[in-house]
C-alpha cells in the first residue's frame, strides 16, 4: 500500500486512486489512502498546478462520493469554469454541480462566468452552463440570469432549447414571479416538431400552471386546441422507430400531455368539454396488453377523474380500472385499487359493478393488495349490500392466513356494527367472527356485543343457545369463551328451559350440568387468562342461585380456586364460597340479572364523546329484567354528581345510566392524595368485574369487612360485580343504610363493627342545620379524634315535622373523591310524627384535602307515608371551614 501511495502525485490518474481504494481491506486503510491523496491535491492547489487541475477535480468528486470532505476544492471548480477550453469547463461545471449547492456562498462568484457562457458562441459550452444553472440555481441567480435563459428558448439548436426549457422550470420554481415572462416562449414550444423540445415544453407549461394563475388562464384560452391536436396526431401517428416503445409512439409525451390537460381541465367545465373526445379516444384505442399502454391508460383515467364531471367518461375510466384488477401484474392491480378508492366518491355506482372482482382481490396472495382491497370493500358497503359482502368476508375469514385474520376481523366487526339491519343478524355475524378469529378481536368489540345482547330481551335465549353451540366447536377462542360464560351466568335458566325459541332454531337439550360444564371447562383451561377466569367465577356465583340443585357442584368448583396462585382469583373464590355456604338468604338479591345497558352511552364513550343526557329509550322507559321501571332521569345520578374534587354545582351528568349502575365516578382525573388515577376506565370492564385493581387502594376492606360492618346492603348484581372485581377498591361512594328488616338477613355475619364514638376534649364546633324542608329537619353535630384533624365525626339527627309517621326511613349520601365516608346503622327506621322523637346516625368523614377544601356532601332520604314512597334530596355546603 505504501508503495502504491508513494507513487501518488497530482499527475496520478483517477483510476490509480480507485484501484488503491479498492485494495484497502479495512476502513482505516481507506482513510489513510484518502488522507494522503487529499494532501497531494492540496499541495497541487497551493502550487496553482493548472496542467493537472482537471485530474484533481475528478479525484475530488470521487472522494466526495465516498463521503469525505472536499470543501477545499470548491475554488478549483470556479477556476476550471473560467478556463477557455471546453474540457476544463466541462469538468469544472461537473464539479460545481456535485461539490456545491445553492446554499453555498461561493456560488455567488460563478454567476458572471455562467452568464458569459450562456452567451458563448460554442453551443456545447452554452449547454454546459444551462445544465449547471438548472441544477444549482438559487433565487438570486434566477433573477440575474432569467433574460439569458428566455433568449435561449428561441435558440436555433433544439438541444439548447430543450435544456433552456428545463432550466426555466428551475427558475420559475425558485422565483414564481418570473413565470409571466416565460408565457409566450412556453406557448411557442408547444408548436415544436422535435419531440424532445415538445416534451420539455409541455412539462414547462404544466409547472407554470401550478405556480401562476395568469399562466393557467392563458393556456386555457389559447392552448387547449393545439394540445388536443398534438395528442390526437400522436395517438394516430404511424410507426416511427425513433419514438416507438412496444408499438406506442412516444408514450412519455402521451403522459406529459395528459398531465397538462388535467391541470387545465380542473375547475373549468369549458376546458373539460374541449378535451372529452380525445380522452375517450385515448382510453378506447390504447392497447392494454403491454405495460406501456397500461401506463397511458392509468394517466388517462387519472385525468378523467380530475376534470369536471362527465358521467360517460367516468364510467369508461372505472371500467378500465376494473380491467386492471384482472391483470396478473400486482403493481397494476394495486394502482387500480388506489384509484378506485378515489373514484368511489365520484361515482360509487360504477365502482359497485366491480364488487366481485374487488372481493377476489381481498383473497390475493399479496399482502399489500389484500389490505388495499379490504379498505375498498369497507368503502363499498352500504345498507343494501351489507349482508352479501359480509357473508363473503366471513367465509374468507375461515380460510385466510392467520396474520391477516386480525385486520380482516376488525373490518368485519366495524361493518357489522355500522350497517347492521337487525340485532339478530348482528349477533349471528359476531358469533361467526368470534368462532373463527376470537383471539384476534379487540376488547371493545365483544364489550359492544354484550351491550347489544342486554338490550335484545327477545333474543337472549337464542343468543345463549347459539353461544353454547359455538363454544363446543371453538372453545379455544378466548373472546368467544368470555361472551359465552357471561351469557350463561346471566341467562343460564333460558338455556336450560329453551325459553324464547325462534322459528329458525333447532331444538337443543341442555341440562344444568351441561351449562356448568362449559364454565368449568373454561376456568380449568390452562390458556385462559385472568379476565376469563374472573368472569367464570362471577358466572358460577350467579348460577348457584339460578340452579339451586347444582349449588353443591358449583361450590366445589369455586372452592378449587381458593388455592389459586393469583390473589385476585383466590380472594374471589373465598368470598363467593362464603356467600354460597353461609348467606343463602341474600344470595338471590346479590346475583340478580344485570340491568339493561345503554347502547347510546356506550357507543358515545367508544367514540370519545358522551352526550350530556342519554336516555335508554326514545319512548317509554325500559324495564330492567327484575321488573323495575328505570326512570329516564335517575335521581341517583344527581346524588352521584359529586365526582370531581371541586365543590359540585348543578348536575351535569344527565341520565348516565352506567354511573347509576356502578355507583362510581368514571372520569380519569383524580387529585386526592389517596386516590388512584384510572385513566380511560372501560365501562364494560367494570360491569364485567375485570377492572385493574388500584395500585394504592383507599380502603383495604374485603367483602367480609363490608358485610360485617352492619350496614344495610340493598344491592343488585351490578354492585356485587363491582365489589368482586376489585375487592380492595374504595367503598365510599354510595351507602344506603337503615332498614331493620335487612339487618335480620345479616345476622349470620356476626356482630356489627360500627365506628366507636371518641370522646375528646379538643375544640368544639357549632352544630348546623344540614337540611330542612317543610316536613323534615336534619341536624349535624361535629367532633374530632385527638391528633387526627383530617377525620370528622358527625352525629346526624333526623326530625319529622309533619303529622304523619315516616316508615322505612333510609338516609343515603355521597361525597367527592377527596373525601372518604363511613356510615353506622341508623338508630331506627321509623320516624315519629310532629317532632315527638328522632332517628340518629353516626358518620365518619376523612378529608384528604384538609385545610384546602371544605367538606361537601349530597344527600338523599327515602321514606314512606301511608304506604306511598317519598324521596327528598339536597346538597350540604355549609360545613364549618375548619373541618
Amino acid at each position: 500500500m505504501d508503495t502504491i501511495m508513494s507513487q501518488f502525485s497530482s499527475s496520478a490518474r483517477l483510476r490509480d486512486l480507485i484501484r488503491a481504494v479498492r485494495a484497502c481491506k479495512t476502513a482505516a486503510e481507506e482513510r489513510a489512502v484518502i488522507r494522503k491523496e487529499c494532501a497531494s491535491i492540496r499541495a497541487a492547489i497551493s502550487e496553482n498546478d493548472q496542467d493537472y487541475r482537471h485530474r484533481n477535480l475528478a479525484k475530488l468528486m470521487f472522494i466526495h462520493m465516498l463521503g469525505y470532505p472536499t470543501h477545499f476544492g470548491q475554488m478549483e471548480c470556479l477556476k476550471s469554469i473560467a478556463s477557455p477550453g471546453f474540457p476544463e469547463k466541462r469538468i469544472g461545471y461537473l464539479g460545481l454541480m456535485l461539490l456545491l449547492d445553492e446554499r453555498q456562498e461561493v456560488l455567488m462568484l460563478v454567476t458572471n462566468s455562467i452568464k458569459q457562457d450562456l452567451n458563448h458562441t460554442n453551443q456545447y459550452i452554452v449547454g454546459l452552463a444551462l445544465c449547471a444553472l438548472g441544477n444549482i440555481c438559487s433565487a438570486e441567480m434566477a433573477r440575474d440570469l432569467a433574460p439569458e435563459v428566455e433568449r435561449l428558448l428561441q435558440f436555433r439548436d433544439p438541444n439548447i432549447r430543450k435544456k433552456a426549457a428545463l432550466c426555466t422550470i428551475r427558475i420559475i420554481k425558485k422565483v414564481p414571479d418570473l413565470a409571466e415572462n416565460f408565457i409566450n416562449p412556453a406557448v411557442a414550444l408547444l408548436k415544436e416538431k422535435h419531440h424532445g423540445v415538445l416534451l420539455t415544453g409541455v412539462q414547462l407549461c404544466t409547472d407554470m400552471c401550478k405556480v401562476s394563475a395568469e399562466a393557467l388562464e392563458h393556456f386555457r384560452k389559447n392552448c387547449i386546441g393545439s394540445l388536443v391536436k398534438v395528442l390526437k396526431d400522436l395517438a394516430n401517428s404511424p410507426y416511427a422507430p425513433e419514438y416507438d416503445i412496444s408499438g406506442i409512439s412516444d408514450p412519455f409525451l402521451h403522459i406529459r400531455l395528459l398531465k397538462l390537460l388535467r391541470e387545465l381541465g380542473q375547475g373549468d367545465p369549458d376546458a373539460s368539454d374541449n378535451m372529452n373526445d380525445i380522452l375517450a379516444q385515448v382510453a378506447t384505442k390504447t392497447e392494454s396488453n403491454k405495460n406501456t399502454g397500461n401506463a397511458i391508460l392509468y394517466e388517462c383515467v387519472t385525468t378523467i377523474m380530475s376534470i369536471e364531471d362527465n358521467g360517460g367518461l367516468r364510467v369508461l375510466a372505472i371500467n378500465i380500472l376494473g380491467r386492471f384488477l384482472s391483470s396478473r401484474d400486482n403493481n397494476i392491480r394495486y394502482v387500480a385499487l388506489n384509484m378506485l378508492m378515489k373514484a368511489i366518491n365520484l361515482d360509487s355506482q360504477a365502482v359497485q359493478r366491480h364488487r366481485a372482482t374487488i372481493l377476489e382481490c381481498v383473497k390475493d396472495s399479496d399482502a399489500s393488495i389484500r389490505k388495499r382491497a379490504l379498505e375498498l370493500v369497507y368503502l363499498l358497503i352500504n345498507e343494501s349490500n351489507v349482508k352479501s359482502l359480509t357473508k363473503e368476508l366471513v367465509d374468507y375469514l375461515e380460510v385466510c392466513d392467520p396474520e391477516f385474520k386480525g385486520e380482516l376481523s376488525t373490518k368485519i366487526c366495524s361493518i357489522v356494527e355500522k350497517f347492521s339491519p337487525e340485532k339478530k343478524w348482528y349477533i349471528d355475524q359476531m358469533l361467526k367472527v368470534l368462532s373463527e378469529a376470537g383471539n384476534y378481536v379487540k376488547d371493545e368489540v365483544w364489550h359492544a356485543l354484550i351491550v347489544v345482547i342486554t338490550n335484545a330481551s327477545d333474543l337472549q335465549g337464542y343468543t345463549v343457545r347459539s353461544l353454547y353451540k359455538a363454544v363446543q366447536k371453538a372453545g379455544e377462542q378466548e373472546t368467544l369463551a368470555r361472551v359465552t360464560v357471561w351469557c350463561i351466568g346471566e341467562y343460564g335458566e333460558l338455556l336450560v328451559s329453551n325459553a324464547g325459541m325462534l322459528g329458525v332454531e333447532d331444538p337443543v337439550t341442555v341440562t344444568e350440568a351441561n351449562a356448568i360444564d362449559v364454565v368449568e371447562t373454561v376456568i380449568k383451561r390452562h390458556s385462559a387468562d385472568l379476565t376469563t377466569r374472573a368472569m367464570c367465577l362471577i358466572a358460577l356465583l350467579k348460577l348457584s342461585s339460578r340452579f339451586p340443585s347444582s349449588s353443591k357442584r358449583i361450590n366445589d368448583i369455586v372452592i378449587h380456586q381458593k388455592g389459586s396462585l393469583v390473589l385476585e382469583l383466590q380472594q374471589r373464590a373465598i368470598e363467593f364460597n362464603s356467600i354460597i355456604e353461609k348467606h343463602g338468604k341474600i344470595r338471590s338479591a346479590l346475583v340478580e340479572r344485570m340491568p339493561v345497558l345503554d347502547e347510546a352511552t356506550y357507543s358515545g364513550r367508544r367514540a370519545g364523546s358522551v352526550p350530556d343526557a342519554v336516555s335508554t329509550s326514545r319512548g317509554f322507559p325500559p324495564k330492567i329484567p327484575n321488573g323495575v321501571v328505570k326512570p329516564i332521569s335517575a335521581p341517583l345520578v344527581d346524588l352521584l354528581d359529586l365526582s370531581s374534587d371541586e365543590i359540585p354545582g348543578p348536575s351535569s351528568s344527565g341520565g348516565d345510566f352506567l354511573q347509576d349502575l356502578l355507583g362510581v365516578d368514571l372520569s380519569s382525573s383524580s387529585q386526592g392524595t389517596n386516590q388512584t388515577q384510572q385513566s380511560g376506565t372501560d365501562v364494560l370492564l367494570d360491569l364485567l368485574s375485570i377492572g385493574t385493581p388500584p395500585s394504592q387502594p383507599q380502603n383495604n376492606s374485603s367483602m367480609f369487612d363490608i358485610l360485617q360492618s352492619g350496614k344495610d346492603i340493598k344491592t343488585s348484581a351490578s354492585v356485587l360485580d363491582n365489589l368482586a372485581s376489585n375487592p380492595a377498591s374504595s367503598v365510599q361512594t354510595f351507602s344506603p343504610v337503615g332498614s331493620s328488616s335487612m339487618m335480620d338477613l345479616l345476622d349470620d355475619f356476626g356482630p356489627s363493627s360500627s365506628v366507636p364514638v371518641v370522646e375528646t376534649n379538643g375544640p368544639s364546633y357549632p352544630s348546623i342545620v344540614a337540611f330542612e324542608s317543610s316536613s323534615l329537619k336534619i341536624t349535624f353535630n361535629f367532633s374530632k379524634e385527638p391528633g387526627n384533624l383530617q377525620t370528622t365525626l358527625i352525629d346526624a339527627e333526623f326530625m319529622n315535622k309533619s303529622p304523619d309517621i315516616y316508615s322505612n326511613f333510609v338516609f343515603q349520601t355521597a361525597v367527592p373523591k377527596f373525601l372518604q365516608l363511613h356510615l353506622d346503622p341508623a338508630s331506627g327506621s321509623s320516624l315519629p310524627a310532629s317532632g315527638n322523637g328522632s332517628i340518629t346516625q353516626k358518620l365518619r368523614v376523612s378529608n384528604s384535602q384538609h385545610g384546602k377544601k371544605p367538606l361537601v356532601m349530597r344527600i338523599r332520604i327515602n321514606y314512606k307515608i301511608n304506604g306511598k314512597d317519598v324521596l327528598e334530596e339536597g346538597q350540604i355546603n355549609n360545613f364549618p371551614r375548619e373541618l
